[in-house]
């Protein structure tokens, strides 16, 4: 009888310790989740504040097509879900490849200190993103594996823990750069500074 009892009271105090033991990997898992998408939030920002130096520095070679692709200037971070971000920030992220295809037509754009400065921090920016995007995604994966796993869903469904979405985007400096035409480029928007500063001392 003794050790029926004994081994009944190691048996519950087993339940309690998984029952709390997977709560708090729930609870950590979570926290780390909320964390690393805190960094991503932050470099998506720092890159959203890049654009407008981006489409300055363009606009001195070609305005048209820089307002073209300046709707990135209208946008502004906002909070939300990683699944309500994915479709904003995949906008900014072609926006951005328009102007980096763009500046492929202007030599001289891409060769100046102030464009290359740029695109450094734009790479160092975006490469920030994949590595938080990177660790957001391995927690969510931890996460929704404990989720689906048995028996520890009893515990998610009673505590509401559900499923989280992935957080999936392509970054600018990762997309092939589309092909630009030369000549259409310049004819739409016409001499660039250095074109036009020759032709002035060809005159004179």
């Amino acid at each position: 009888m003794v050790p029926l009892i004994f081994f009944t009271v190691i048996l519950i105090f087993a339940a309690i310790g998984w029952l709390l033991g997977t709560y708090n990997r729930f609870i950590k898992y979570r926290n780390k989740i909320e964390e690393t998408w805190s960094a991503i939030d932050v470099a998506l920002k720092r890159r959203h504040n890049l654009i407008p130096n981006l489409i300055g520095a363009i606009e001195g070679y070609s305005q048209h097509e820089a307002r073209l692709l300046g709707a990135g200037k209208a946008y502004a971070p906002r909070a939300g879900t990683p699944a309500s971000r994915m479709e904003a920030e995949s906008q900014v992220s072609m926006s951005l490849t328009g102007l980096l295809a763009l500046a492929e037509a202007y030599p001289d754009l891409k060769a100046s200190a102030n464009f290359i400065a740029l695109q450094n921090s734009l790479n160092e920016v975006e490469e920030d993103i994949q590595k938080a995007r990177n660790r957001y995604n391995s927690f969510v994966g931890r996460f929704n594996t404990l989720v689906e796993s048995f028996p520890a869903r009893l515990i998610a469904r009673k505590a509401g823990f559900e499923k989280q979405n992935y957080f999936t985007l392509d970054l600018a400096t990762q997309r092939e750069l589309p092909p630009v035409d030369f000549s259409t480029a310049r004819a739409v928007a016409g001499p660039s500074p250095e074109s036009n500063k020759n032709q002035k001392a060809d005159l004179g």
